[in-house]
């Protein structure tokens, strides 16, 4: 830029253009204010009724000792049972088997009269666990439900993203010639990021995530994740530095906690008046000589997403960007606690029992050193100058005078052994409080015989059983349909939208499996292996166990249990075969029946004719002279034929129906 010569100094003028960071605007302000207002109010509420138990409970579970614990100020020991540890790791394990431990945790229910149109519900399936198994659902799962078990509610975040995956990539060239090199594909990622207590703000006023007017997550982030989204475009381009003021966003108690290069970020998903989402050109205008009252920012609200760094800073700030208006946040309770947004963990349950154990142990720990450390009352005008006492094997001590009289021992007597089993009877009952299996891997028994064992198993079982549908209902279920969403608003190439059913696929963790297949075992056993009702138990068994080639023993039992098409051809000949011959010896008896009638017919008519032809006989050739004594001698003797004839007559008809009766 040319000056003309005057000989005064002038200052270049600033170059045209934006400046190197946004300004907030009034809008911005104010929004920021209403957020933090409310969070602030939330937050207090929060620490004051949860935060001090939170931090004992984390204690108990990573064996942390602490002053704050001591159950008498004169307690030394710093001892602290595993009993705790032990419930929650089984719980936890647990419900992970219940959900994962058959492979799928969902299924879709193919609905066939969808206003939609049918959909490939295999296809859907098998890709939704293909992204799942891609963005490490199981991992976050497992670290959500520690994390219930702890503090008693189950928090996780979605959160979108757009991954690029590089993976090796062959490419033919001109010739014979090939290129080695990599290839670059960008995906849809849904992640689930587990979420702790310490770090979420709820509305109090609101019993489920849907219910408050808005929940907040807060937690510290590196100053170059800041920058990257403020690169991208994801977050505005303010002025941002690096600001730790205490531990309390901390996930976890540190003896000393890394301070440099973090940012508070707080997310708040909820809602918020419409008039300061929007920019100071398109601001709503207000209807002048109307005065506002103290309700008028909850008279017209919007659902969004705003994200505050260091409590002032605005760094996004837009209406919900997802097509369902579902706020991307899951809660559960790990038990239920009625008209609570929060609920209670196994470290709650157990906490009272958990004291009682500590306080035993420690007293016994703090008796058992004053009986086995040895103690030394001296003389201390006999001692020489300047030496140091120590018991050591070997130790000689140097004393003015005679030993005895200087040294002696110094004891309490003999430690009783009764505090350490009061402390198993407190642990006991901190597993009878938990609902979990005591230290010797056993049920915790009603009684001692069979019966009351299988009863304590079936009471262990239902309560897993309703722990597992209120986070199947409230967690799982919610968390597959959002993923759902999230894919087909975002990658629509591969997930169409669609009206979709999901529905639990977990039943049973490892305890109620093993339960069920003593009694799958035991049925087979009963009927035996020539039951049919053998193979259907054998599958129920397979597909109950945790078998790496499962599937493939359910396909060789189905394969077996099915008939073979040469024997069945063969079977179905022999069946053809058989009627044949039951149809000839059917004739040949009906034949036999006819032949039989035929002879018993005549052999009755034989009587008949032969004394047809005796009274024929009996008026031939008389003598004319003695004519009446000839005829009555002729009659009598033709009588006694007759009668030897029916006799003979009878006895045949009797053998030819006994033959017949006994061929049929």
């Amino acid at each position: 830029m040319e000056y003309d010569n005057t000989g005064k100094v002038v200052d270049d003028e600033p170059t045209l253009g934006k400046t190197k960071y946004d300004e907030p605007t009034a809008n911005d302000k104010e929004l920021v204010a209403f957020v933090v207002d409310h969070t602030d109010t939330w937050r207090d509420y929060r620490d004051q009724n949860h935060m001090d138990d939170w931090d004992k409970y984390e204690r108990i579970w990573r064996g942390i000792w602490s002053a704050e614990d001591k159950s008498r100020m004169s307690e030394r020991s710093r001892v602290i049972s595993p009993a705790t540890q032990q419930a929650i790791e089984t719980r936890h394990a647990e419900i992970i088997e219940a959900v994962f431990g058959q492979g799928e945790f969902f299924d879709i229910d193919d609905d066939l009269a969808d206003k939609n149109g049918s959909i490939d519900v295999e296809t859907l399936k098998k890709q939704l666990n293909e992204d799942f198994a891609q963005d490490k659902i199981r991992k976050s799962f497992d670290q959500i439900v520690l994390l219930g078990e702890i503090y008693g509610t189950l928090i996780g975040e979605l959160t979108v993203s757009e991954e690029k995956n590089y993976k090796p990539q062959t490419v033919p060239m001109e010739g014979n010639q090939v290129a080695y090199g990599v290839g670059e594909e960008s995906r849809i990622s849904v992640k689930l990021t587990p979420i702790n207590p310490k770090n979420f703000l709820f509305d109090p006023n609101g019993t489920s995530v849907d219910d408050c007017m808005g929940v907040a997550v807060e937690r510290y982030m590196s100053v170059h994740k800041i920058e990257a989204g403020i690169k991208s475009g994801k977050y505005r381009k303010v002025d941002v530095s690096a600001c730790y003021e205490d531990d309390s966003l901390e996930p976890t108690q540190e003896t000393k906690n890394y301070k440099e290069n973090k940012v508070a970020v707080m997310t708040y998903y909820g809602l918020a008046p419409k008039e300061y989402l929007v920019s100071e050109n398109e601001e709503i205008a207000k209807i002048e000589g109307i005065s506002e009252d103290e309700n008028e920012d909850y008279k017209d609200m919007v659902e969004c997403i705003i994200v505050i760094a260091n409590g002032s800073i605005l760094l996004k700030a837009e209406e919900s960007p997802y097509m369902m208006k579902d706020r991307p946040i899951l809660l559960a309770q790990a038990d239920t606690v009625p008209n609570r947004l929060l609920g209670r963990g196994t470290c709650e349950k157990s906490y009272n029992m958990q004291m009682a154990v500590d306080g035993s142990m420690r007293s016994h720990m703090d008796a058992l050193a004053l009986t086995v450390a040895p103690m030394i009352a001296m003389d201390a005008t006999r001692l020489p100058r300047g030496s140091k006492f120590e018991v050591k094997p070997g130790k000689a001590f140097l004393v003015n005078g005679a030993p005895n009289e200087i040294i002696y021992p110094f004891k309490f007597g003999t430690n009783d052994g009764q505090a350490m089993q009061t402390s198993k009877e407190f642990e006991r009952m901190l597993m009878m409080a938990t609902g979990t299996i005591d230290s010797n891997g056993g049920v915790s028994q009603v009684s001692r015989d069979a019966s009351g064992l299988d009863m304590a198993t079936a009471t262990l079982i239902k309560k897993y059983k309703r722990v597992l549908v209120n986070i199947q209902e409230d967690f799982i279920i919610p968390f597959v349909y959002k993923c759902a969403w999230r894919y087909m608003q975002f990658d629509p190439q591969r997930y169409p939208s669609t009206d979709v059913k999901f529905i639990p696929t977990a039943s049973l963790g490892i305890i109620a499996r093993e339960y069920e297949q003593k009694q799958l075992a035991f049925m087979v056993q009963t009927l035996g292996a020539q039951s049919p009702l053998t193979p259907i138990l054998m599958k129920g068994i397979l597909k109950n166990s945790s078998l790496t080639n499962r599937e493939s023993m359910i396909e060789e039992l189905t394969k077996v249990t099915q008939p073979d098409p040469k024997n069945q051809q063969a079977e179905q000949m022999g069946m053809a075969n058989a009627e044949k011959d039951l149809q000839t010896k059917d004739a040949e008896i009906a034949k036999t029946q006819a032949e039989t009638q035929a002879i018993i017919v005549d052999t009755q008519l034989a009587p008949k004719i032969a004394e047809a032809k005796l009274v024929a006989a009996l008026s031939n050739n008389l003598d004319d002279d003695q004519e009446g004594k000839d005829f009555e001698k002729r009659a009598r003797l033709a009588e006694l034929m007759m009668k030897e004839k029916d006799i003979d007559s009878n006895e045949k008809i009797a053998v030819m129906q006994n033959a017949s009766r006994t061929q049929q």
